[in-house]
Parts: structure tokens; C-alpha cells; sequence
């Protein structure tokens, strides 16, 4: 009985003994899955890996380790296309001046020499009408211009010619346009034209003895020279 009972217990215990190193082997396991923080720390530490966590972003202004941003570049360079586009401003204004300058004298002088073709062109009806008055003798050479009315003549006719020739240089003289006083004074190339020369001993060397055709001036610019005669090699006082 005491053998058969030895018997019957052997197998328990190695039933027992077969079970204790699957226990252990769970008991190992179970560290492995629910392992500490601190472990998990420890071994990251050993093996050089960073700590698994929440990725930050690049600008959260928040962590320190964060590389500095790019605000100062930028501003810098807000800087020079401000000031680029400030220079450009003030050339583009100066230029805008200059040229309503330029245009304001533009428009000056084609108001004051608007009608300069125009009045060209009637001055060879001035000459007609000059030439006629001295060609009937009414007017007399001198600087007065006096008429003189020469017997047998028509004194209607004449005193129309001089009428008319009247209101023609008033109408001139309203646009400007006036004689040039060209005998007696020294000859000007810049308003006269040298037809011929004669010697004079009455009248100073390269002086203007008479006129062929009158010389005009419009404001301040040339718009006709005087065609004369300059006296050559006189004797005559300067």
C-alpha cells in the first residue's frame, strides 16, 4: 500500500514540475510588455535613440531648440524694395516735372510763334506796298517816312496805299512783329544781309548805308534779315 501510494504522488510532482518553468517564462515575459518608463528611458539612453514622443513643429515658439526664423532676412530685404521703390518714386516724379516744364515752354513758345509762317509769308505784301508809296513818290526817303504828294498824282490812291500799309504793320506789331532799324548802324551778320558794299566817305567803314528790304523781328527771335548796302573803306567819324 505504502508503494503503490509513492507511486500515485510521482506523477503531481512532475506535473508540478513541468508547469513551474512555463510560469517562469511567463513571469519573464510579462516585465517586457508592460515595462516601466523608466526602463523604457534607461534603454534609450544605453542604445543612443531618442525618446519616442510628439513631434514639434519647426515654429512652435514654445521649444528652445527650435532653429531661429527667417523674420530678420525678410525685413531686410521689405527694407531695400521699400527704398528701391522710394527711388524710383522720386525719378519718376522729377522726370514728371521736368516735363511739365519742358511743356509749359513748349506751349510758350508756340503761342508766341504760332503765326510765324503766316506772317512770313505777308511781308512780301508790306515790300509791294512800300515800293508802291516810293515808286509814286509819295513817301519820302528819311526816317520820318513823311509823304510828299508829287503833282498829277491821285491823292485818293495814295493815301489808301499808306492806309492800308498802316493797319498792316499795326496788326503786325499786335503778334509781335516789328522793323528792324538797320541804316546808320554798324552791320550785324545776326540781322543783316550784305547785298553790296559801297564806298562812302560819309558813312563809317561796315556801316549799313540803306536798306533794300526791310528786316522783321518777331519777339525775340529773327524772322526776316535786313537786305542792305555796307559802306566800304568811308572816312566818315565812328
Amino acid at each position: 500500500m505504502t508503494d503503490e501510494k509513492q507511486v500515485s504522488e510521482q506523477p503531481e510532482s512532475v506535473e508540478m514540475a513541468m508547469d513551474e518553468p512555463a510560469s517562469a517564462e511567463s513571469e519573464g515575459a510579462t516585465p517586457e510588455k508592460g515595462q516601466a518608463p523608466g526602463a523604457q528611458a534607461s534603454e534609450a539612453a544605453e542604445t543612443g535613440e531618442p525618446e519616442s514622443g510628439p513631434a514639434a513643429e519647426p515654429g512652435d515658439a514654445g521649444n528652445p531648440n527650435d532653429p531661429p526664423t527667417a523674420t530678420a532676412a525678410e525685413l531686410e530685404a521689405a527694407r531695400g524694395e521699400v527704398k528701391e521703390y522710394h527711388e524710383r518714386l522720386l525719378r519718376v516724379s522729377a522726370d514728371f516735372e521736368n516735363y511739365k516744364k519742358r511743356s509749359a515752354r513748349e506751349m510758350e513758345s508756340h503761342r508766341k510763334y504760332a503765326n510765324e509762317n503766316l506772317i512770313k509769308a505777308l511781308l512780301p505784301v508790306v515790300d509791294n506796298l512800300e515800293l508802291a508809296l516810293q515808286s509814286a513818290g509819295a513817301c519820302k526817303a528819311g526816317e520820318n517816312g513823311s509823304a510828299e504828294k508829287p503833282p498829277g498824282s491821285a491823292p485818293g490812291i495814295v493815301e489808301g496805299v499808306e492806309m492800308t500799309l498802316k493797319e498792316l504793320l499795326k496788326v503786325l506789331e499786335k503778334f509781335g512783329v516789328v522793323p528792324i532799324d538797320s541804316v546808320g548802324k554798324p552791320f550785324d551778320p545776326g540781322f543783316h544781309e550784305a547785298a553790296m558794299q559801297e564806298p562812302s566817305d560819309q558813312h563809317p567803314d561796315n556801316s549799313v548805308i540803306r536798306e533794300f528790304q526791310r528786316g522783321y523781328m518777331i519777339q525775340d527771335r529773327l524772322l526776316r534779315p535786313a537786305m542792305v548796302v555796307v559802306a566800304k573803306g568811308g572816312g566818315g567819324s565812328q
